[in-house]
């Protein structure tokens, strides 16, 4: 086993759980494309050295997603849509 330090300033978690049809779940809720947006968004500013965005499974609030969580800033963003990505992507890099 090998320990390093995390590279990223910034993570991103985006929950994309799946429960089955009828269940509140962020992946009902566009999940997936969420993620993809921020990581295209974070890709084309050229941060992703330094920020990244990865799936997660459930965050647990299952009925307020879908969920992203940023560390290490422990801001926790609920309902998002793809309306929301480019305030997110501000809220990260401005702080």
């Amino acid at each position: 086993m090998q320990h390093d330090h995390v590279p990223y300033q910034k993570i991103l978690f985006v929950c994309v759980n799946q429960r089955p049809p009828g269940e509140a779940c962020c992946a009902h809720r566009d999940a997936e494309a969420i993620a993809a947006s921020l990581k295209s968004r974070i890709r084309a500013l050229g941060l992703s050295r330094s920020i990244r965005v990865s799936k997660s499974g459930c965050q647990d609030l299952c009925a307020k997603g879908p969920n992203v969580m940023v560390f290490p800033d422990y801001a926790w963003y609920h309902g998002v849509t793809q309306d929301d990505v480019e305030r997110i992507v501000h809220d990260v890099t401005a702080a």
